[in-house]
């Protein structure tokens, strides 16, 4: 769970609050009228999320890219009643 701070006060204790974050592993997220504005994470939990981010952007990639080799079916077509298919420039 990460410590929340109103933003006044973060400008004040910012210095105790990076050591908390580097030295205690904490997290701490500074708001304003309440609201959650920004999070102060360690470096190492940062290269985390990149990486996590990275890792969802080339599944996604991937899952679309295996879509698209999937060749046109004919039985799908006559069941569903598709009378024209797309047929790429390689095709003419």
């Amino acid at each position: 769970m990460a410590y929340e701070i109103p933003v006044t006060q973060a400008r004040a204790e910012l210095a105790e609050l990076i050591n908390r974050v580097v030295y205690g592993g904490e997290r701490v997220v500074v708001t304003r009228h309440g609201k959650p504005l920004v999070a102060l994470v360690s470096a190492a939990d940062l290269e985390r999320l990149e990486g996590l981010a990275e890792s969802e952007e080339q599944r996604t990639v991937s899952t679309v890219t295996a879509l698209g080799s999937v060749p046109p079916g004919g039985q799908e077509r006559q069941r569903f009643g598709i009378a024209a298919e797309h047929r790429g420039p390689e095709a003419t």
